[in-house]
């Protein structure tokens, strides 16, 4: 497309996916990938050095859910497969679209440098620095880890789920697990088939959603019409399932959050209640204190730990931008619906979302919309009105969410997944 040169940064899931629109669409542009395969996040041991993908790890959306919207996930893939088909469906999607060639693997964009309207200097570490149109950014925002502190100092070892990789090397030791999300769970199941004991603390607690209800995964009763009914209906819809499918969660062990259910991203497992049930994890709330190999909870009791593993989540970084260009502050971004930065133009962010459900389908919409935006087939509301829209998004995130880090890019998936298809749709 002539006038227009684009920089995609990254080839995980939603670059990918943005490449592939960009390259339907006739517009020119370079996808440039640190590591020397595709995958990102899914690939296990990735030589980008930047996965967080452990041995064992399953999706924990179903294959439905998860999958593009013109390239469904095999009939014979169970429906929360392992991270090595989630890979192999990437594979296959780039052989089936077509457009490996224009990815550069092994390439490390070091810098990004604004020149003016619509005219950035990208500074690669294989190539010489390069002018583009447009700035598209799927660099992921689960690899750099966020650690939480505490009062004292722990005289054992400590690593963050980031980093955590098999169960090898915690046999037989007492692993603290800090935090109660997705990977903290999927580690203190596996580890507790292995370790002298395995403790969670955490500091506000979680709900706890099983993959399956009604013998169905869950996100699957998620879908319209349930969907389109209002925040309240869905929390009693969901609240009455899971109270028909497995109880109150307290009854296990893990105590109820003091807050109403979906108002936080849930913890889903289908493991975790019946390792606390039976004893093989316990639960404990915040930690007050670390001295030498004991660690001092909040209930006034302590135990004694060999390591800490620290499930703490992740910031959002873009280490090839000058602070004084952008800078993000606790993991809030300013954007035009999750995508579109209103003071840079032919500046956007891809895959920078945390919905309830997939990333992947709602990445590929995002990518649609803007390979839409350059082909100038459909415009955007000039920068005073995507800066109100901005400010009162967060408004909402806030009443709804509190005012926390970990909850300033979250999105309902189907709602998103509409409000993205009106957008393209102009």
């Amino acid at each position: 497309m002539s006038g227009v040169n684009v920089c995609v940064i990254g080839a995980g899931s939603s670059g990918l996916t943005v490449a592939k629109s960009l390259f339907e669409a006739g517009i020119s542009f370079d996808c440039y990938e640190k590591g020397s395969k595709i995958g990102g996040n899914w690939l296990y041991n990735n030589d980008n050095g930047v996965s967080s993908a452990y041995q064992s790890l399953h999706i924990n959306t179903s294959k439905q859910l998860m999958a593009f919207s013109d390239f469904p996930m095999p009939e014979s893939y169970p429906d929360y497969p392992h991270h090595t088909l989630i890979y192999q469906y990437f594979e296959d999607y780039i052989n089936r679209f077509g457009f490996r060639e224009k990815i550069q693997f092994n390439t490390t964009v070091q810098k990004v440098e604004m020149l003016g309207t619509k005219r950035y200097l990208v500074h690669t570490d294989k190539f010489s620095p390069k002018e583009y149109t447009d700035i598209i950014v799927a660099n992921g925002h689960h690899w750099s880890p966020r650690w939480a502190e505490f009062d004292g100092k722990f005289s054992g070892t400590s690593s963050h789920a980031h980093d955590y990789k098999t169960y090898h090397g915690f046999e037989n030791k007492k692993v603290l697990i800090v935090g109660i999300g997705n990977s903290s769970v999927d580690i203190a199941c596996e580890l507790s088939n292995v370790t002298s004991h395995v403790t969670i603390s955490t500091r506000s607690g979680a709900y706890i959603i099983p993959k399956y209800l009604f013998g169905k995964p869950t996100d699957q009763i998620s879908k319209p019409p349930v969907s389109f009914a209002p925040l309240f209906i869905q929390r009693l819809a969901l609240k009455l399932a899971l109270m028909l499918n497995v109880g109150k969660q307290s009854n296990y062990g893990i105590p109820e959050p003091d807050r109403p259910l979906l108002r936080e991203h849930p913890t889903i497992s289908q493991e975790i209640l019946n390792k606390v049930g039976h004893g093989k994890v316990k639960i404990k709330p915040n930690i007050q204190k670390l001295d030498s190999r004991k660690v001092f909870f909040t209930d006034g009791t302590y135990g004694e730990f060999d390591h800490i593993v620290y499930a703490t989540g992740y910031d959002i970084r873009f280490p090839f931008f000058d602070d004084n260009f952008i800078s993000v502050k606790n993991n809030e971004m300013p954007l035009y619906e999750y995508v579109v930065h209103p003071d840079y133009e032919g500046l956007f962010f891809v895959g920078f979302i945390q919905p309830l459900g997939a990333v992947m389908p709602l990445s590929e919409l995002q990518g649609l919309w803007i390979s839409k935006l350059l082909k100038k087939d459909i415009q955007l509301p000039d920068k005073e009105k995507m800066k109100s829209w901005i400010a009162q998004n967060r408004n909402e995130m806030m009443k709804r969410y509190g005012k926390s880090s970990r909850h300033t890019i979250q999105v309902d998936f189907f709602p998103y997944k509409r409000k993205l298809q009106r957008l393209i749709n102009g």
